[in-house]
């Protein structure tokens, strides 16, 4: 058993642990906890399998060599956002550079996910808001994503539905709303693992190394940002999932501009920031960083299936609106 890993994880992380999984030559790995245990899993059964691959080939989007030559996986989540347990994604920072690539495969893919809310009823509220707001995250992705499509949108449209509903109601310790919020961070995490997701998750795959910023609490503060910035291409399903969801709205602008409000309260009841700033990035630091993390966030897979496509500079006005609270008018 391989315990106490609680930072995302790493190559080294890997490298570590990885003669462990070699000589123990299981036939199941099992991984059970929140994001980053469960990543780590991930990435230990792919290079158990393949030791021989190197990281750099392991960041080509969906050219994994096949697994389960060796074991299989089993992913039991402990909180309610990352829905590692069901995608074909695990996110691992590159130790020498501390860039985070996302390996994306449908190889990755668990072959089997336990999704058992008594696994969560103890959640820490914290926890229980960034992985809320990741799941919330996911969901608007996925809805809007290029490589959308029926059954995607079926998921996806539905598990925001959920967590409109829940996610406060979870974060004030309603445990008949945690449970319904898990079984929608796994909707959500079936429709993003085919349909993919969008710059929300390049920005946050970035500043997790770079500012320290918990992945779903990035999620939280770079969401309404992208959202402005995506809407003159997509107005019209961000407004469909704002109607479903039964936010208030004549026009589609209106609808949009009320999903952007209901994600910046709901980020406020949950005492979650809503820019870099107000996380406490300082200034001086982020002006050292943004025009690194902008090229790097325009290179994540992810900024491939966003609805509108992004330049450096529009991935660093983003960047910038994110730190000062700025609107986005790109």
């Amino acid at each position: 058993m391989i315990e106490g890993i609680t930072d995302e994880p790493s190559t080294n992380l890997v490298n570590e642990h990885i003669n462990t999984v070699h000589d123990f030559e299981p036939d199941w790995i099992i991984g059970i906890g929140g994001g980053s245990p469960m990543d780590a899993a991930k990435a230990l059964w792919l290079f158990h399998e393949h030791p021989d691959l190197s990281f750099e080939a392991a960041t080509k989007p969906f050219e994994l060599p096949e697994l389960r030559s060796k074991s299989k996986f089993i992913g039991i989540p402990t909180t309610s956002g990352t829905a590692s347990e069901i995608s074909n994604l695990t996110v691992i920072t590159n130790s020498e550079t501390g860039v985070k690539y996302p390996l994306a495969s449908f190889e990755l893919t668990p072959d089997l996910a336990i999704i058992d809310p008594v696994m969560v009823e103890s959640m820490p509220k914290r926890v229980t808001a960034y992985s809320g707001m990741d799941a919330v995250t996911h969901s608007i992705e996925a809805y809007v994503a290029k490589p959308r499509t029926t059954f995607t949108d079926a998921l996806a449209i539905e598990a925001a539905e959920i967590l409109k509903n829940h996610l406060l109601s979870s974060y004030q310790g309603n445990q008949e709303s945690r449970e319904q919020v898990h079984y929608a961070q796994a909707m959500a995490g079936m429709s993003f693992a085919n349909a993919v997701l969008g710059n929300v998750h390049s920005l946050a795959h970035k500043s997790g190394p770079t500012f320290e910023v918990p992945h779903g609490c990035a999620n939280a503060i770079y969401l309404p940002y992208v959202i402005q910035f995506n809407r003159s291409v997509v107005e019209d399903r961000f407004a469909a999932l704002a109607r479903r969801i039964g936010l208030e709205g004549q026009t589609d602008k209106e609808l949009v501009d009320s999903l952007i409000e209901w994600i910046r309260e709901l980020n406020r009841e949950m005492d979650v920031p809503n820019t870099l700033h107000e996380f406490g990035v300082s200034e001086e630091f982020f002006k050292e960083h943004v025009d690194t993390m902008a090229e790097n966030a325009v290179q994540d897979p992810c900024s491939g299936t966003n609805p509108r496509e992004t330049s450096v500079d529009e991935m660093k006005q983003l960047l910038v609106a994110a730190y000062y609270g700025q609107e986005v008018t790109i």
